[in-house]
């Protein structure tokens, strides 16, 4: 746990990265020896959006003239709005506790332009990602480690799912990508090793700012095992 006063930095030589989603909001992993990497379950926060969605547009749809709201659809916002605050708060705190726990100076978190543009990731997905506040969760992440010691690096996110962790392939562009997605949120490595496809993002995050941060051998009991958070 960490107060609400400024902490002396921590001094450690660990690195945790950090790849944002939809389904799993958060994916966090670390190179430290032994430590699992975590999910934050960001299912909660879609369906909420959807909901949202659905019966604000069923409201819209009863306004008559050139009306853009009513009592309904505030009402239905004012609460929406109250969840994802929550959501939020929840999440960066659990962020910032795994890494106080695990004593980890430095988290890198991968940034996509894509974000305030809108992805291209389908209609309902562009819908999804729009409506979760990326940058305020990242604000609120780097708030809570600035108060507990921890460095926070942001860096793009390019080519970070694409490439494989496990292989130590660099995440940059290739003609072609030694690992692929197999199925929905699972990488296999050209070994055949299969991990978490966000945790394989996470790592990958680390590598964009600490190419050197794991060993061939480290890597894979760093990438195994994620835990729900």
């Amino acid at each position: 746990m960490y107060e609400k006063t400024n902490q002396a930095q921590i001094h450690s030589a660990y690195v945790a990265g950090i790849d944002l989603g939809i389904d799993s909001k958060v994916a966090l992993s670390t190179n430290k020896p032994g430590v699992k990497p975590m999910l934050v379950n960001g299912k909660p926060l879609k369906s909420v959006n959807q909901l949202y969605n659905k019966r604000k547009a069923k409201h819209q749809s009863h306004l008559k003239g050139n009306r853009k709201t009513s009592r309904k659809i505030e009402a239905l916002t004012y609460h929406r709005n109250r969840f994802v605050e929550n959501y939020m708060h929840n999440t960066s705190k659990l962020v910032v506790n795994y890494l106080v726990t695990n004593n980890i100076g430095t988290v890198v978190i991968g940034k996509n332009d894509n974000w305030k543009q809108g992805a291209n990731i389908g209609k309902k997905n562009n819908q999804n990602f729009t409506q979760i506040p990326h940058d305020k969760l990242v604000k609120q992440i780097t708030y809570k480690c600035q108060l507990a010691g921890i460095k926070v690096i942001e860096t793009e996110e390019s080519y970070t799912s694409k490439t494989s962790a496990v292989d130590l392939e660099e995440p940059i562009k290739h003609e072609t990508y030694v690992g692929k997605r197999v199925k929905r949120g699972l990488f296999r490595s050209a070994t055949g090793k299969v991990i978490n496809a966000d945790v394989n993002g996470s790592l990958q995050i680390i590598r964009k700012k600490f190419p050197e941060a794991f060993t061939a051998e480290g890597i894979v009991s760093c990438a195994e095992s994620a835990s729900i958070g």
